[in-house]
């Protein structure tokens, strides 16, 4: 759990700053899904899953 929680900050920071300076590379995209794959196993997975859902459902009306 450590190590997932250290990679998702560590990702998602370098995410953030590759979605900042606008560099849509395949790097970008990498850490894109490796960031989206160490959050989906973290304890935050299910409020994720649940606000995504509430948004598409708002979307789709």
């Amino acid at each position: 759990m450590t190590f997932t929680m250290s990679g998702v900050l560590f990702f998602g920071v370098v995410l953030g700053v590759l979605v900042r300076n606008r560099q849509a590379t395949g790097f970008a995209a990498c850490v894109a899904v490796v960031f989206g794959f160490l959050l989906a196993s973290t304890a935050f997975a299910p409020v994720i899953d649940n606000l995504l859902g509430s948004a598409a459902s708002v979307l789709a009306r």
